[in-house]
C-alpha cells in the first residue's frame, strides 16, 4: 500500500522496501523502512502529506535527527513506517525547545522514537539501545527538564509523561494522547 501511495506521483522513479522486512529478518515490532528515489525532492517532498492520506497515518512529520531526509509515519497498531531518502543529506536539528508550539511535535516524535529504541532492544541491539537512551536525553527529555538519563524504555516513557504533564500544565494546553494509548502498551509488553 505504501508503495501504491507513492508510485504515483510523477516524480518517483522508484520505491523499494529496505532494512529488517527486505532481508527478512524482521521481528513483530520492526518498522518498515521504504528507500524512496525521486527525480524532484522538492516536489515529492510538497506533497508528501496527500500521498499518504490513503494510509490514514495517526502522525507524520520529518525526523530532525536523521543523517539523510527521512519522513517518518506512524499508523495504527504502533506501526512504523520510515520513507528514507538517502540522496537528501542532511545536518541533525539542535535539541528540541520545548513550547505551547512545539510539545504537540514532540509527543510526536518521542512515540516515534522510543518504538524505534524498543525495536533495538528487542532485536538484541543494547548497544545501539544505550547510545540511542543517552541521545534522547540530550536532545529532547533534557530540554524538557528531565535530569537524569533514561536506563530503559520504561524509564523512558515514564521521564517523558511526567514532562510532558508539567509542560502541558505549563502552557496551558493538553497534547492528544492518541499516538501514547496505541504505542505504550505494545512497547511495554515484553
Amino acid at each position: 500500500m505504501v508503495m501504491r501511495a507513492l508510485c504515483g506521483h510523477p516524480h518517483v522513479r522508484e520505491v523499494r522496501l529496505a532494512g529488517s522486512r527486505a532481508r527478512g529478518d524482521a521481528h513483530d515490532l520492526s518498522d518498515w523502512d521504504f528507500v524512496v528515489d525521486t527525480s524532484d525532492f522538492a516536489a515529492v517532498a510538497a506533497d508528501l502529506d496527500d500521498l499518504v492520506s490513503a494510509l490514514a497515518p495517526l502522525a507524520a512529520q520529518w525526523d530532525p535527527f536523521a543523517g539523510h531526509a527521512c519522513y517518518m509515519l506512524m499508523l495504527r497498531g504502533a506501526v512504523k513506517v520510515d520513507l528514507l531518502f538517502p540522496d537528501q543529506p542532511r545536518e541533525w536539528s539542535g535539541a528540541w525547545e520545548p513550547s505551547a508550539t512545539t510539545l504537540a511535535a514532540m509527543d510526536t516524535h518521542f512515540w516515534d522514537w522510543i518504538l524505534y529504541v524498543e525495536q533495538k532492544r528487542r532485536g538484541r541491539h543494547g548497544d545501539q539501545v544505550a547510545r540511542l537512551l543517552e541521545d534522547m536525553h540530550r536532545l529532547m527529555l533534557q530540554p524538557m527538564g528531565v535530569k537524569e538519563p533514561p536506563a530503559s524504555v520504561p524509564d523512558a516513557i515514564d521521564a517523558f509523561v511526567r514532562a510532558r504533564a508539567r509542560l502541558d500544565r505549563q502552557y496551558r494546553i493538553e497534547v492528544p494522547r492518541t499516538l501514547e494509548r496505541e504505542v505504550r502498551p505494545v512497547v511495554l509488553d515484553a
